[in-house]
């Protein structure tokens, strides 16, 4: 081989040996697998395909879709509402709505609409983009919450459509607006938008909401009035003056501040008029014909059962779209009401309470509101309630309210997180009914960073006392000290999970005496929990509820276990020793119907005598009364809490007085045969006693006189500092008293007078 053939030899040979090094390269330069399809150009190329393929589909959607008909639901039928037993209880008539020409609404007043909704109605092409896209999303995410609707929007939902959460009706909703708004007037879909929408106090469309809210004609109205109407349209419920909360107050009042300031930024009102206006305080609501008596209570209460639920089940977007679903009518409701129950419990307090007031007499008899709730703990079911005298007469259901104090009615669920918790006193002793606390009025807890130092009734000192008589006689000072040695945190957890709303309450020890808000109807479900031996009971009020195109799906009342069964049943067994020989005594012990009924349950009476409760429970049936403080219509603490002192001629109004007598009234006409509690539980007045009590503290002095039985208020110290400290520091040593031969025997502590509520010991 000559060396030019050697030399292309080698050539050849260095070219095979390179081949693999640049194949190296080549796939080390080339992407592999799902690499391969990811690069900018190929999402950049999936975006605008995805676009143009969304746009194809709305060209299509939009060729589809044609204006309806104006849908059912803009015509209302009637509901009809049903007794347990299936028996008519009421039905709705037609819809409250009465259509006007706009021209029939002065201008300004329209403007406020278009201020508070939609301040581009005049020139938008009807649709918001943006906000269907954000309503899209979340109706997909399952958020089902949508905002940014234009009123054109808005109107073909509430006249073309329905209130449903589909995509496929928000898609349609934006074509239809589109092809309303090319078809009809600004004035026309603005006319349409104020006739149909639902303003609350089932009132549709604004000549409706004008007469229930004002009780004037829409031509009749003034800006600041149309303001507060168009305003209401975001919220109607929580809006709604005659009901709203301190907070909605604010909200509807901002949300007006806000559409007067619209006005005035688009020119359709004078800055210096507006400087000059002033809130327009709608009048209260009334009643509609045939809801009178305790009927229109029970149908809110349903109709609120059912919204929530319509929420509950995606049905609709908020509470507000659901009411109008429910009162857009069709539905066939059945009540868990028991006709001959609610009957009995209207007697019980005609007889008990509203045949002793007379306004004419007493101003303070006029400022009585009474309400109660009776539920059955085995099924949850809402048995019979009482709302007020009349629903045309007070509008707000006392059963279901909540904004008065349920003072020491909540001490056993303290009683109840301290045995669920394990909870032991500062010397570390188990918290148990035989446990002794210092009794001591106006003694400091220990153990808090926060300072509270809580008086007793009639600043009456017990001395060492056990959890047993404290809860029969209601000692502040101890229930303070027993909610800090269980931790606040956990009490309002457990008593949350009995059913409380305890939803922005703080985790301080005055909460201890009860100073969160709460309604009969709640105070009935969690001491139906602990009758139902520890498991959940939600009160039901509604049966069922049926409508033309769909049946609803109620939840099971009755939960899973929340607290143990020896918790719950330990706090039933030491609430019997409250009427056995504590503060119920008179008035449920003592009662001629009771005939050896087994009854547990707990006396309230709040700060300035506010309000008072008894709620009581035998095995078959759960039952909270309470009496509320609030100023007559037409006096000038008209709406407010105000003192209950005085009423029927008496002094100071007790939870074993008249709500106690109520109590016993109806639960011993309705209970049926004599039950007794099967309890597991070795602890509390239901069972004898089989352990020494354990001292937690020793008080720093005896007591100084007899104590009454009177409630506890529940009103803080007015110093922000505790008082000084008892002069002995208090021991753990065992107590030298006897242990009692009987339940009905104190372990220490003063004998209870033979009449607590002698308004003779009152002051």
């Amino acid at each position: 081989m000559g060396r030019a053939d050697e030399r292309r030899a080698r050539q050849a040979q260095g070219r095979r040996r390179a081949a693999p090094k640049r194949s190296a390269k080549g796939k080390a330069g080339r992407r592999s697998g799902i690499r391969r399809f990811l690069n900018w150009k190929t999402l950049l190329g999936t975006f605008f395909g995805f676009c143009l393929l969304g746009m194809g589909a709305f060209i299509v959607l939009y060729l589809v879709v044609d204006v309806p008909e104006g849908n059912a639901a803009a015509q209302q039928q009637s509901n009809i509402y049903q007794y347990s037993d299936g028996s008519a209880l009421a039905r709705t008539g037609e819809v409250n709505r009465e259509v006007v020409d706009l021209a029939k609404v002065p201008k300004e007043v329209q403007r406020t609409f278009v201020a508070a909704e939609n301040k581009s109605f005049y020139t938008d092409s009807g649709i918001d983009f943006k906000g269907t896209a954000r309503g899209l999303i979340n109706t997909l995410s399952g958020k089902g919450l949508q905002g940014g609707s234009t009123i054109t929007q808005q109107y073909v939902k509430n006249y073309y459509l329905t209130q449903d959460q589909t995509v496929t009706r928000k898609l349609k909703e934006m074509v239809i607006s589109l092809k309303v708004d090319q078809q009809q007037s600004k004035d026309d879909i603005l006319a349409g938008y104020i006739n149909t929408s639902y303003y609350g106090r089932n009132a549709y469309g604004i000549q409706a909401a004008a007469q229930a809210y004002y009780r004037i004609d829409a031509s009749d109205l003034s800006v600041e009035q149309g303001a507060y109407l168009a305003s209401l349209l975001q919220a109607p419920s929580q809006y709604d003056w005659a009901a709203a909360t301190a907070t909605g107050k604010e909200l509807v009042k901002a949300r007006w501040n806000y559409t007067l300031d619209n006005m005035v930024g688009q020119d359709w009102l004078d800055s210096a008029e507006r400087d000059g206006m002033k809130f327009p305080v709608p009048k209260d609501p009334q009643g509609a014909p045939g809801m009178e008596g305790q009927t229109g209570y029970l149908v809110e209460a349903a109709n609120n059962a059912l919204a929530n639920q319509l929420v509950t089940d995606g049905t609709a977007d908020d509470l507000d779209g659901a009411k109008a679903l429910v009162e857009a009518g069709g539905w066939t409701i059945k009540l868990n009401i028991d006709k001959k129950k609610q009957s009995q419990l209207e007697a019980a307090v005609k007889k008990q309470l509203t045949s002793k007031l007379d306004a004419k007499k007493r101003d303070v008899d006029a400022d009585v509101q009474a309400g109660a709730a009776s539920v059955d703990p085995k099924t949850g079911k809402v048995l019979a309630m009482y709302g007020g005298v009349d629903y045309f007469k007070h509008y707000i259901n006392n059963a279901t309210r909540r904004d008065y104090q349920p003072a020491s009615t909540f001490k056993p669920l303290i009683f109840a997180a301290a045995l669920e918790q394990g909870a032991k006193t500062q010397d570390d002793k188990p918290i148990t009914a035989s446990t002794v606390y210092d009794g001591t009025s106006g003694r400091a807890v220990k153990g808090s960073d926060i300072a509270f130092a809580p008086p007793n009734e009639d600043d009456q000192d017990y001395g060492r006392v056990t959890v047993q008589t404290a809860m029969n006689k209601s000692i502040n000072s101890v229930f303070a000290q027993m909610g800090v040695d269980v931790g606040m945190d956990n009490v309002l957890k457990v008593a949350g999970e009995l059913g409380m709303n305890t939803k922005g309450v703080q985790a301080v020890p005055a909460q201890t005496l009860g100073t969160m808000g709460a309604s009969p109807l709640e105070m009935a479900g969690a001491y139906a929990t602990l009758d139902n031996h520890g498991k959940k009971v939600t009160p039901a009020v509604v049966a069922s509820a049926e409508h033309k195109d769909r049946a609803v799906k109620f939840a099971d009342p009755i939960g899973e276990q929340i607290i143990s069964e020896e918790a719950a049943d330990t706090v039933t067994s030491v609430l019997t020793g409250v009427v056995d020989d504590g503060t119920a005594r008179v008035s449920v012990a003592q009662a001629p119907d009771r005939k050896g009924q087994q009854v547990a349950g707990k006396t309230g009476t709040s700060d300035d005598n506010k309000s008072a409760w008894f709620t009581g429970y035998t095995p078959n049936l759960v039952t909270s009364v309470g009496l509320f403080g609030e100023g007559a219509v037409g006096s000038k603490d008209a709406g407010k809490q105000v003192t209950l002192k005085g009423a029927a001629g008496g002094g100071r109004v007790n939870g074993g007085g008249f709500p106690a007598e109520i109590w016993a009234e109806y639960t011993f006409g309705a209970m049926g045969k004599v039950t007794k509690f099967d309890l597991d539980t070795t602890q509390g007045a239901a069972v004898a006693p089989t352990e020494t009590p354990t001292v937690s503290q020793t008080p720093s002095s005896t007591p100084s006189s007899t104590p009454t039985t009177e409630e506890p208020t529940t009103e803080p110290p007015t110093s922000s500092s505790p008082p000084a400290s008892p002069s002995e520091e208090p021991t753990t040593s065992e107590p030298t008293t006897e242990e009692p031969s009987s339940p009905s025997e104190s372990a220490s502590g003063p004998s209870i007078p033979e009449d607590p509520l002698d308004p003779d010991s009152q002051p």
